[in-house]
Formats: C-alpha cells, sequence, structure tokens
C-alpha cells in the first residue's frame, strides 16, 4: 500500500471551493491539521470563515468526498473547529495578491 502524504490531501482539497467566496479551501487558510497514520486515515481539522456560514454542510460534504475518493485511503475523520477563528490574513499570499490585499 502507497503511504498517502499532506501533499496528496491538499492537492484533492484544491478543488473544494467556497461557492461564496470562490477560493478553494486550501488557499482560504480553512485546514488547521492534516494527519494521516499508517492504515492511510486522515484525520483532518479545519474551520469556516464563519460559524455562520451557510455553506458548511456542502464545504465538509464535499471534503468527506474528495478524500475518501484517494487510492488506498483509510477512514476519514474530520473535525470542525471555530477555534482559532479564521480571517482574511488567513489566505494564502497568491490569493491576497490577486485579490489586490
Amino acid at each position: 500500500m502507497a503511504q498517502l502524504t499532506i501533499a496528496d490531501v491538499t492537492n484533492a482539497l484544491k478543488n473544494t471551493v467556497d461557492p461564496e467566496i470562490g477560493i478553494n479551501i486550501v488557499d482560504l487558510g480553512l485546514l488547521y491539521k492534516i494527519s494521516i497514520d499508517e492504515h492511510n486515515d486522515i484525520s483532518l481539522t479545519l474551520t469556516m470563515t464563519s460559524p455562520m456560514c451557510p455553506v458548511t454542510s456542502v464545504i465538509m460534504a464535499d471534503v468527506q468526498l474528495r478524500l475518501e475518493n484517494l487510492p488506498e485511503v483509510g477512514k476519514v475523520a474530520l473535525d470542525l473547529v471555530w477555534e482559532p477563528a479564521w480571517s482574511p490574513e488567513m489566505i494564502s499570499e497568491e490569493f491576497r495578491v490577486a485579490m489586490g490585499a
């Protein structure tokens, strides 16, 4: 069995876009922690831009599906947290520059 990497996970999640903002969740800075064990079980800690985000369930379902579709993945566990709170400074430099921020 090939061992999954953090790059495998982040590459898969670059296709999960926040539909309200139009930026993927990786570049938005929504991923806080990624762990992959020897069985390719993935544990992902993430947040949303706001606790009132109306598309949380859509984004969470998309993340779950994309991770479950990685080759040789084991179990997938998602942990949605609100601390630390997300802020616009968490957006990747590439997208901040593109947005003129």
